[in-house]
């Protein structure tokens, strides 16, 4: 078997496989096309109490703010905590594991092709050919997702700092979830606050929309946000982060075939109405270990949820009217209690639960939504 990608999904899956007996005669190739020593990014999420991961965790929060063009709102998160690991962090620790598993090999190369043939699938890089029974990619083909019209596909884009601050302007026990105070300019924007102490911290600036921006604008709203909002008085920049993640009910599993599946962004596990994705797919990558001892062929892994056509309606309501987007997340955290949104992001809530989040959403633009997909 060959894994393509050592992030989150590809080490996940390594991990998954290689400590359990029944996968204990299969060689496993993991490939990336670094070595994944940089810190490159940062993954959040929430559950309740401790969990697996806790051991790498660089900083959690039992609290979080929600600003609106209204003002904000101080929320408990109890029952959950929200927690952050660093990429650097979860690289070291999951590639260490791998060095346990004798039939796990981490190799680097860029992959150029990966061609499927009736007994193998063949990859590719630029100096070796790799022959696989099964592959699981997490390559993004983007050209795939993009040039199909049926449904639509917006991108969560931002650029982060990790500053320390001459002001003591943080509150180290609450993180800013989303704060839609800022300038919206015809988009969905909002800005997001990990504090690390009461001087330092992440801060991102971040939009649901079609298009990137030049890069001037992002920084010119974070000092925008850093001096005037903040009023942090001096400050150095100590890390910088930036990406995209697609946000769209695009059937990326439309492409599985028997050999090979895709797995993670490329495979549709990020949430599409959030781009939440570290925990998705640690549960995506544990249904997949059941699966695999099935002995299934790998295009019968993937079906849709109702949770896919909240998704696939809350996208054509901010592919129609972008700039509404701060409405929707509003109304959803003034008139529901944080438990009940975050059980309902993570797919957990009943049908009953459901109903009360989607009541606590303005009803005309979904209902519009609803009709065009009905017609």
């Amino acid at each position: 078997m060959i894994i393509l990608g050592a992030g989150a999904a590809g080490l996940l899956l390594a991990d998954a496989l290689g400590k359990d007996s029944h996968f204990r005669q299969k060689q496993i190739l993991l490939l990336d096309k670094n070595v994944k020593d940089a810190n490159d990014r940062t993954w959040c999420f929430w559950e309740k109490g401790k969990g697996e991961f806790d051991s790498i965790i660089h900083k959690h929060w039992d609290q979080i703010y929600f600003g609106s063009q209204h003002g904000g709102q101080q929320l408990d998160l109890s029952p959950y905590t929200y927690k952050m690991i660093r990429g650097i962090d979860f690289y070291r620790e999951y590639l260490e594991r791998l060095k346990n598993y004798p039939n796990i090999t981490f190799a680097t190369g860029t992959v150029q092709s990966v061609l499927e043939e009736k007994d193998a699938v063949l990859v590719h890089t630029e100096k070796h050919t790799y022959h696989g029974l099964k592959v699981f990619n997490s390559i993004l083909d983007v050209k795939a997702m993009s040039s199909q019209q049926q449904y639509p596909v917006l991108k969560q884009h931002f650029l982060g700092w990790i500053v320390r601050t001459e002001n003591t302007v943080f509150d180290p026990g609450t993180a800013t979830f989303m704060d839609f105070s800022i300038p919206q300019e015809g988009n969905t924007r909002f800005m997001y606050v990990l504090p690390f102490s009461d001087r330092e911290a992440l801060v991102e600036y971040t939009l649901f929309s079609k298009e990137l921006l030049p890069k001037e604008e992002y920084e010119d709203a974070l000092r925008q946000y850093l001096e005037t909002r903040m009023g942090a008085g001096k400050y150095t920049i100590r890390e910088t982060e930036s990406g995209q993640i697609p946000m769209t009910s695009y059937k990326f599993w439309s492409r599985n075939t028997d050999r090979q599946l895709f797995i993670g962004v490329a495979g549709g596990w990020a949430k599409a109405s959030t781009g939440y994705t570290f925990m998705r797919t640690h549960k995506k990558v544990q249904e997949l270990i059941s699966f695999l001892k099935s002995g299934s062929p790998l295009s019968a892994f993937t079906k849709r949820n109702r949770f896919w056509y909240y998704d696939l309606l809350l996208l054509d309501v901010l592919d129609k009217h972008n700039s509404r987007g701060h409405r929707l997340f509003e109304s959803m955290f003034r008139n529901c209690r944080p438990e009940l949104i975050l059980k309902f992001l993570d797919e957990d809530s009943s049908i009953a639960e459901d109903l009360q989040v989607i009541a606590a959403c303005p009803k005309r633009p979904f209902l519009k939504a609803l009709l065009g997909r009905m017609l």
